[in-house]
């Protein structure tokens, strides 16, 4: 009985170092730490386009180029006036300064009022030399071309009958109420003229005639002839830099008439 007292007693005392051991290790190593749960990746989400808006384009076919009541209307060597003996609807005398009573198309004389007004209160007084004219009136008035210039010249310095803007009510001619440089070239380079190049379109009007255009136009450089063509396309004009009715509406130049 001594023994297995004895025994029992290392058997206890063994037990005590082993649990002990097993104490020290647990503490060495410290908690346990897991892995931590990786957070979730966010995801990119897609900005959407804007739609554009689309351009606003200018309706080239607002109004005819070929009814010579349209304030469109395209004249020139290759389009003469249908009918040739044309007489606008709604001509009256503007209330500007003028070398005599000029008839024009009602919307061309108040655009000419409103023109005339503004250059006057900018110290560039203004003075209408001509606006509507007769098929008769054309005539005359290029036969004496004719007669003083030979036909070549006269072909580009004024529009046979029937072919003539005048005709249509929404042409007139200008210069400085001074009278210097009237119906020439040098008006181009007057106060004046550079006023209306600077101002016309916001009126309605363009200068139908630009220089160095002869070939698209037929006419020689007139810095006086201005004609009426609402401000919305005198405007547009302007903006896309295009000198000519001709090319707007991409029209074949008209150079000569037809033979």
């Amino acid at each position: 009985m001594l023994r297995s007292s004895s025994a029992a007693r290392w058997l206890g005392g063994l037990a005590l170092v082993a649990a002990a051991a097993l104490a020290g290790c647990a503490a060495d190593r410290g908690p346990l730490v897991l892995d931590p749960t990786p957070s979730p990746t966010a995801t990119a989400t897609a900005t959407a386009t804007p739609t554009p808006t689309p351009t606003p384009t200018f309706d080239r076919a607002q109004y005819s180029i070929d009814d010579p009541a349209s304030i469109w209307v395209v004249v020139n060597k290759l389009r003469p006036l249908q009918p040739a003996g044309y007489v606008p609807p709604d001509l009256r005398v503007a209330r500007i300064a003028a070398t005599q009573d000029l008839p024009m198309r009602d919307a061309t004389a108040t655009a000419a009022e409103a023109m005339f007004a503004d250059a006057a209160a900018a110290g560039l007084p203004l003075r209408l030399t001509s606006a509507y004219r007769s098929f008769e009136s054309q005539t005359r008035i290029n036969a004496q071309l004719v007669q003083q210039l030979g036909q070549e010249r006269a072909d580009i310095a004024s529009a046979r009958p029937g072919h003539s803007e005048h005709q249509t009510g929404f042409a007139i001619d200008v210069g400085p109420l001074s009278g210097v440089c009237d119906l020439q070239a040098c008006f181009g380079e007057t106060a004046e003229g550079q006023w209306l190049v600077a101002n016309a379109h916001r009126y309605g009007f363009m200068l139908r005639y630009p220089d160095g255009l002869t070939a698209i136009t037929g006419y020689a450089y007139e810095p006086w002839h201005w004609r009426y063509v609402g401000v919305e396309l005198a405007t547009e004009l302007r903006a896309t830099g295009i000198a000519t009715l001709e090319e707007f509406f991409g029209l074949p130049p008209a150079p000569d008439y037809a033979r």
